[in-house]
């Protein structure tokens, strides 16, 4: 057959080389035609070489030199042939090729990689004359705003740790500096690593790196956490940072995903569920809007007297107690009521709805209601029905105020215990209703400061997080107060986007520092505050003065 098909001999020939009859020889030959898949197996065509065989060659000779994939792929693109990743990966193991081993960088292809920035080093910072950009010179108005913060006598006080590469003044401007331009400090700060400006500010040849930054804070207890918020407060209010007597009060769930069996769980009102998070508590100035207390080294069992643990560090840092307090309805208990009563604190919250007192108020006849007009002009609601009684509550020693509100837009009463019995409760009901001003606080930093990029399960490092957001939010707050009227209730995104998120140029000088910001509309504001007025000297840049000018 192969000598009749293949090498072209006639039938008569083929049958009488290999001993057939003519006859039976055709017969065999029309039966092998007819076999199923014949020419397939015996006889495969004969053809040239063609171009997906030279390509074949070329991924072979590129992963013997130990070329992946995706440097095949790119060589390939380089000279126009279009083959995916996943057909050169099939290729490969057609040829018996395994999974290229992980490589050393002398090992793979000469290609641009990222680069390599420099280790932090505070003994490698360079302060001879040069000229650089920056994308955060609007970060250095924070140095005169600072002015009358003495920092280095802060961090001596409560004893920061540091190191001989990164002192401790430079580890906390450090982190300063990433949360006042809204950075995520563990996930984000890679993308600045390499601005000049950023660096220059904390007193550092480069800003550390995430790992450095996460690890930190983990040496930080939570006794030197208290004493950096007590310090701190302590500095701002010397600064001229003004703060009121009425306080907003309320928690907040940092969430936490991961497994972890010392993380508790605790409700988060953004999902409207309980998960595991840490528990943080903050108390907000109600009149200027600053964080003036955090802590979140709480747990569940001492959660309800955090309040009162609020109410000594104001005593003990100011002299005197709060005069008011207002806070939601689960954040503490009525014996805590009855003590702040008994120190001659006026408060305000809700009482929550039982099915047995929304019956009693079912029953309640209409006279003893009465309709009261709330001056807010920014309320559809104006003018809800109010019931006025003292009620007496286990747990708590004496009278209470209890208000229950009606025709305010909800399908239930609120209703609020108070023991102030001077004002009205239409003023009670608004002043009750800017408690929402912390929430707006919180949502604040949330968003801008990221106080819920939680990065470990350990409550120590949520905490100190929570206080380097603090001092960050006073800082916005001075700032604001600084600038004009219009920025005093801003939040600090809007300060920041507005006023500080400006690029510029570096000089530095023998003697001073001079930052030039870049033409910007809200200049003229920066320049009517009083911050450029005069140098103001950095003892953490060798004693150099800062100079700032706006276009």
């Amino acid at each position: 057959m192969r000598a009749y098909v293949v090498e072209g001999v006639s039938s008569r020939e083929a049958a009488r080389r290999f001993g057939y009859a003519e006859g039976s020889f055709r017969v065999l030959c029309h039966a092998f035609r007819h076999a199923p898949g014949f020419r397939e197996r015996f006889f495969p065509p004969r053809t040239r070489a063609t171009k997906s065989d030279r390509v074949r060659e070329r991924v072979v000779a590129w992963r013997k030199k130990n070329h992946s994939v995706y440097d095949i792929h790119r060589e390939l693109g380089a000279e126009g042939i279009g083959l995916s990743v996943n057909s050169i990966s099939v290729l490969l193991r057609e040829e018996g090729f395994e999974r290229l081993p992980r490589r050393l960088d002398d090992e793979r292809a000469d290609l641009l990689r990222p680069e390599i920035s420099a280790m932090a080093d505070v003994r490698s910072l360079d302060l001879s004359p040069r000229k650089f950009d920056t994308r955060c010179a609007g970060l250095f108005l924070f140095i005169p705003l600072m002015r009358g913060i003495d920092l280095r006598e802060i961090l001596r006080e409560i004893r920061l740790p540091g190191s001989r590469m990164i002192p401790a003044e430079q580890a906390l401007r450090s982190l300063l500096a990433l949360k006042l331009i809204g950075k995520e400090r563990h996930s984000h700060v890679m993308d600045l690593v390499f601005d000049p400006g950023l660096a220059l500010f904390a007193g550092l040849n480069v800003v550390p790196k995430r790992s450095y930054l996460a690890a930190y804070s983990s040496r930080i207890d939570a006794r030197k956490n208290a004493r950096l918020m007590s310090a701190w407060f302590r500095a701002v209010r010397e600064a001229g940072l003004s703060t009121g007597t009425s306080f907003h009060l309320d928690f907040h769930t940092i969430p936490f995903h991961g497994d972890d069996e010392f993380v508790e769980r605790h409700y988060v009102s953004k999902r409207s569920r309980r998960q595991k998070g840490v528990l943080a508590f903050f108390a907000q100035d109600s009149d200027h809007r600053v964080f003036c207390y955090a802590n979140a080294d709480l747990s569940k069992r001492d959660q309800r007297d955090e309040i009162v643990r609020f109410v000594d560090y104001w005593k003990r840092h100011t002299g005197h107690y709060p005069e008011e307090l207002v806070f939601d309805s689960q954040l503490t208990t009525y014996p805590n009521l009855s003590k702040l009563n008994a120190m001659g604190i006026r408060f305000l919250t809700l009482r929550r709805r039982s099915k047995k007192l929304l019956e009693r108020l079912g029953q309640t006849p209409p006279g003893a209601w009465r309709r009261v007009t709330l001056r807010s002009l920014t309320r559809e609601y104006r003018t809800p029905r109010v019931l006025d009684e003292s009620i007496e509550l286990t747990g708590y020693s004496g009278p209470l105020r209890q208000l229950s509100v009606v025709d305010l837009g909800h399908e239930e009463p609120t209703i609020v215990l108070t023991n102030d019995e001077k004002r009205t409760p239409a003023t009670l009901i608004t002043r009750y209703a800017q408690r929402m001003l912390i929430e707006n606080g919180l949502a604040d930093a949330v968003d801008f400061f990221h106080l819920d990029a939680l990065s470990s399960a350990v409550g120590l490092k949520v905490d100190f997080d929570v206080q380097i957001t603090l001092m960050a939010s006073c800082l916005y707050r001075m700032m604001g107060e600084r600038v004009g009227r219009q920025y005093q209730r801003a939040h600090a995104r809007q300060i920041f986007r507005n006023l500080l998120d400006v690029p510029g140029v570096v000089e530095i000088g023998a003697h001073e520092v001079r930052v030039d910001l870049v033409k910007h509309a809200h200049n003229p504001l920066l320049a009517a505050s009083g911050l450029l007025d005069k140098p103001t000297r950095m003892d953490w840049l060798g004693g150099k003065s800062l100079v700032i000018r706006v276009q």
